[in-house]
């Protein structure tokens, strides 16, 4: 009786000792703030400070490659846990080819930007940029699209069940942060920051394109299915690739863009198939 009682403490001192490490330690291994040197600043990139309350969150916006037509629709888009926004400029010369403007957002704790990550502070910082890109006057605020990619499927998420953008764009995303956790033997109930995606679309009414790599290993495939699942009249489209390897989506978004009617003269609201 003695020796099951010593082992039944070790038991529950090791879950205890367990269940703190992952409590405390996840937000090491969700926000792996990858450190880049200040990149040299390339031509029309205006850097943008939002307040949040996290302190000042970088971000850059892109103008239309030709100037284009003002106001001009808006791309936001909220990058990987691994990446930085500096990362993405180069990336988005194809939609701003087609004259559209692009916000990347930085996250808290990332890059230039003060605080430090969590689901609340990146959606706070994401709610900054959406108010930014009402009030620019350059912005047509009937046309602005949600899109994120992996971790940035939560921040784009949240915006669309909260503002109803003209659409969202979601790539390499998960349903939710919980399931992920538990292929670690982590409880849901751990998770600090589980970025309830599945949730969040449930609210969304607008046209949605989900695009995920077949072959992705860090967020399978599954969840891209059941994302695309929860909005009626949403496109779905897997890739020959991975997690970190597909190419840009650009064709598939230009085609999704002009089925929904996103392209055209002037500001407009598209219809949702």
């Amino acid at each position: 009786m003695t020796r099951l009682l010593a082992a039944s403490f070790v038991a529950v001192l090791l879950a205890g000792l367990f269940c703190a490490i992952a409590y405390f330690g996840q937000r090491s291994v969700l926000f792996p703030v990858p450190w880049s040197p200040n990149p040299p600043r390339r031509g029309s990139v205006e850097v943008v400070w939002l307040t949040t309350p996290a302190g000042a969150v970088e971000a850059l916006f892109l103008p239309p490659a030709d100037g284009g037509q003002v106001p001009a629709p808006l791309i936001i888009f909220t990058h990987g846990n691994g990446e930085l926004a500096d990362q993405w400029v180069d990336q988005f010369a194809e939609p701003r080819s087609w004259g559209w403007g692009a916000l990347l957002l930085e996250y808290p704790g990332y890059g230039r930007s003060a605080g430090s990550p969590s689901e609340r502070s990146i959606n706070a910082a994401a709610e900054a940029a959406w108010e930014w890109a009402q009030r620019d006057t350059r912005v047509d605020r009937t046309r602005i699209v949600a899109y994120g990619r992996s971790l940035g499927g939560g921040p784009a998420a949240y915006l669309a069940a909260k503002h109803q953008p003209a659409g969202l764009i979601l790539e390499s995303a998960f349903t939710s942060v919980r399931p992920l956790a538990r292929r670690y033997l982590v409880p849901g109930f751990l998770v600090r920051d589980p970025f309830d995606n599945a949730t969040a679309l449930r609210q969304f009414r607008g046209p949605l394109l989900v695009v995920h790599g077949r072959d992705d290993q860090i967020i399978p495939s599954a969840h891209g299915r059941a994302l695309a699942s929860l909005v009626q009249g949403s496109e779905y489209h897997e890739l020959p690739c991975g997690h970190n390897d597909c190419p840009r989506p650009w064709p598939l978004i230009r085609a999704f863009f002009s089925r929904r009617g996103l392209f055209g003269s002037g500001p407009r609201r598209p219809t949702v198939a």
